[in-house]
């Protein structure tokens, strides 16, 4: 059902075949987003779960429709969840997934300091910095896919915001891979079109996602300290999910990804069965990466219990945020 690129003039084909091939999912989101707009009855607040996330999104993927709505339109930073669109044009593009890339002073977080496992000057090959940006949500690998991408970085975010038009995320701009800018900002309702197409075409994205813990194998380490040999061991490396989730048995996930930087809170957008049914969760802003996990689980009690009339909570849906 993908389109496979290959070169700069395929990768424009694949944005128009994107758009051709997902009707079916756009013709179901745009359902949903007229749903959404459309007056609201009352909802019973009372049967509704206690969030801690500013917007929310929870719908039935077979029917397209919306079980519970909370300032979905609202436009806000994403954070990491910007990895699953990297993610897609990483597969799209059809590099070899066994080809090996240096990781290089380039892929250093220069926006928010944030570390990485990943040392300068090492080399991994795409499948395995594919499979770091998923799991482990690692920004160095997000980047370095993003680097090594045919035409390069500036070619791969043109991209990213070709897909989101193809896939009509309306109030989606990406402005680079791994979601360390704030600048990358979407809605529950774009990211639930996003999470659901990617859901449907990319089983090796969904393999990967909901893969509980990642290990590299064993790797070389040179320990320095100061005054001191170098000392040089060997261990293995591994790396836990961070959507913890994923390690659960009471939870059955297709598809995941975590976020989080200050301006965006803690982040989810996840595929799971529930209660017989297939939905798609999305979590944006929530306090914390307990309150996340919290949301999550209130959500799946909610759907367990049968509460799941269509609730759209209207009252407060502002156009932005920074």
């Amino acid at each position: 059902m993908k389109a496979v690129l290959s070169g700069l003039i395929l990768l424009c084909v694949h944005a128009s075949a994107a758009a051709l091939d997902g009707r079916t999912s756009l013709q179901w989101s745009d359902q949903m987003g007229a749903t959404l707009s459309a007056p609201q009855s009352a909802p019973d607040y009372a049967s509704m779960p206690e969030l801690s996330a500013q917007s929310v999104l929870v719908f039935d993927q077979a029917s397209g429709q919306p079980l519970l709505a909370k300032n979905a339109t609202l436009q806000t930073p994403i954070a990491s969840i910007t990895k699953l669109m990297t993610a897609m044009l990483v597969m799209d593009a059809a590099q070899p997934l066994d080809e090996p890339i240096t990781i290089t002073a380039k892929d250093r977080d220069t926006l928010k300091g944030t570390g990485s496992r990943l040392a300068i000057g090492a080399s991994y090959t795409r499948g395995q910095l594919l499979h770091l940006a998923l799991i482990a949500s690692d920004n160095r690998a997000a980047h370095a896919l993003a680097r090594t991408y045919p035409g390069g970085l500036e070619r791969f975010v043109a991209a990213m915001n070709r897909m989101a038009r193809a896939l009509d995320m309306h109030d989606t701009v990406y402005v680079e891979p791994t979601g360390l800018s704030s600048s990358n900002r979407s809605t529950a309702l774009d990211l639930a079109k996003l999470a659901n197409y990617a859901y449907q075409n990319y089983p090796e994205i969904r393999q990967i996602s909901t893969t509980g813990s990642y290990t590299l194998g064993t790797q070389r380490v040179v320990l320095k300290k100061r005054h001191r040999k170098s000392q040089v061991y060997y261990r293995t490396v591994a790396f836990n999910n961070t959507n913890r989730l994923t390690r659960m048995d009471d939870w059955h996930i297709g598809l995941s990804k975590t976020g989080f930087i200050n301006e965006a809170g803690h982040c989810l957008v996840m595929q799971a069965q529930v209660a017989q049914r297939d939905v798609i969760i999305v979590l944006l802003d929530a306090m914390g990466t307990n309150r996340r996990a919290g949301d999550a689980a209130r959500i799946k009690a909610w759907l367990e219990s049968g509460s799941t009339s269509r609730h759209a909570d209207t009252r407060y849906i502002p156009a932005s945020r920074t």
